[in-house]
């Protein structure tokens, strides 16, 4: 192996390491972010997406149907505990809603669930993720 070829080959290496370093995150400052999709019954999707923010953790849940002006009934959970229950309507051109709320970041593994059911369809969505 020439000292070129040594070179490049310690070059590439370094950038892979460097890489593999990085956080895997959409946001700045080290932040860990953990995103799921599925489908739900029918032909709708689901996206659950948690991420660190200022000490708590910030979970969104994102349902995509591509039909606006549904109504959906939504709960979500944190370790079991509720914090979102409601009902919301699918807007714009995407036809989805989503929700965000900030939420206490307990001690090991948070474990999130959601659960959606489209009132004119009985549709269901449920998706769940672990931070």
């Amino acid at each position: 192996m020439t000292r070129k070829s040594f070179s490049l080959v310690l070059a590439v290496l370094m950038a892979i390491s460097i890489l593999a370093a990085a956080p895997a995150s959409a946001g700045g400052g080290g932040d860990r972010e953990v995103i799921r999709r599925g489908n739900c019954s029918g032909r709708t999707d689901w996206k659950y997406k948690v991420k660190r923010d200022d000490g708590r953790l910030e979970a969104e849940y994102e349902v995509d149907q591509n039909r606006s002006g549904d109504r959906w009934r939504v709960t979500l959970r944190h370790d079991g505990n509720r914090y979102f229950r409601g009902t919301r309507v699918t807007r714009g051109r995407s036809g989805s809603f989503d929700i965000e709320r900030k939420v206490a970041n307990h001690r090991g593994v948070d474990r999130f669930r959601a659960r959606a059911r489209n009132l004119r369809t009985g549709e269901v969505c449920r998706g769940r993720v672990s931070f």
